[in-house]
């Protein structure tokens, strides 16, 4: 048996796309929403059966991931979070990038030698790499038009992976990969009406117009800070406005707070764009913390600890 293990954002599933489209195989796919990370663990993997892992921390999947290599499993890893102790193992293959400017799908772009780029670039727009994507465009010499629909892709495959459960997204992202799997590039997705790209677009649109009630909860010189309601919608919204406001406010770091039905929050927090630092580590001093030095995240922080949250970010970006 094989095992594709993926992020259900743009960066997973873009990355396994060009993996795929270059060397199919019958795989089992092990995927979920953007923060639904621990994927391993559902991973029943055993000697002779090959995994594939990309866009989650190795860090958060150490212990299966060992569980896997004990059962003689070979398993090629790629990655661009926080790793932690890697295993040493003859069964492991591991491409961890941790540098602030790439994302697991610009890896994948390297080790293929940029054979299928496209969707690389579609990719690291959806990570909000705009510098990194823009680069890669201009040296491929594509059109205003082309690059304006890669970043419009990218970011709707992200924005369709933010939600509570899989339910709550408008296509489930194990689903979004095999319809992208039948399109040979981006281009084919466009002259395709009837493509996902344009099912995303239309919810989108219809998500982003419950923003325009909103304001900011809090801002200084340091921080810019959202709080959205216990609702699919605001989930599925959060990680596009974050990279907004973090593309517009590029010296601030950026919080997204989302209420959760149990009186804690989800917290996504990008560092500043001019300061790609710090944002990782800030969460995980939380439980259920953690991340990479642009971006980081807090799955569920009691709303009462929000304050020292805030002061944390502050602290941490006022003195670096």
């Amino acid at each position: 048996m094989h095992y594709d293990v993926f992020n259900g954002d743009a960066d997973g599933i873009l990355s396994l796309l060009q993996l795929r489209q270059l060397d199919p195989r019958e795989s089992v796919l092990v995927t979920g929403v953007k923060r639904d990370i621990s994927l391993l663990q559902r991973v029943p993997a055993n000697a002779g059966d090959t995994v594939q892992v990309l866009d989650i921390s190795l860090a958060q999947n150490l212990l299966p991931l060992q569980h896997l290599l004990q059962r003689e499993v070979t398993v090629n890893y790629i990655d661009h979070h926080r790793a932690g102790d890697i295993p040493q193992s003859p069964l492991l293959t591991p491409h961890i990038d941790l540098s602030a400017d790439t994302c697991t799908a610009l890896i994948v772009d390297k080790l293929l030698d940029g054979q299928r780029r496209l969707w690389a670039i579609a990719a690291a727009f959806g990570d909000n790499l705009l510098v990194a994507a823009q680069r890669l465009a201009a040296e491929l010499a594509l059109s205003d038009t082309d690059v304006a629909f890669l970043r419009e892709i990218g970011t709707l495959i992200n924005y369709n992976a933010y939600g509570h459960c899989v339910d709550e997204l408008h296509i489930a992202p194990a689903q979004l990969y095999r319809q992208l799997l039948a399109y040979p590039s981006p281009w084919a997705v466009r002259e395709d009406l009837a493509s996902p790209f344009y099912v995303l677009q239309a919810a989108y649109a219809a998500d982003m117009l419950q923003l325009d009630k909103l304001s900011a909860e809090y801002a200084d010189d340091y921080l810019l800070l959202y709080q959205l309601p216990d609702a699919p919608w605001a989930r599925r919204v959060s990680g596009v406005l974050g990279n907004k406001l973090a593309n517009s406010n590029p010296n601030k770091a950026i919080a997204i707070v989302t209420n959760n039905p149990d009186n804690t929050v989800m917290i996504s927090l990008r560092a500043p764009i001019n300061n790609q630092q710090g944002a990782g580590e800030i969460c995980q001093q939380f439980a259920s913390g953690g991340g990479r030095a642009a971006a980081g995240g807090i799955n569920t922080l009691p709303a009462q600890q929000l304050a020292q949250f805030r002061e944390s970010v502050i602290a941490y970006y006022a003195h670096c």
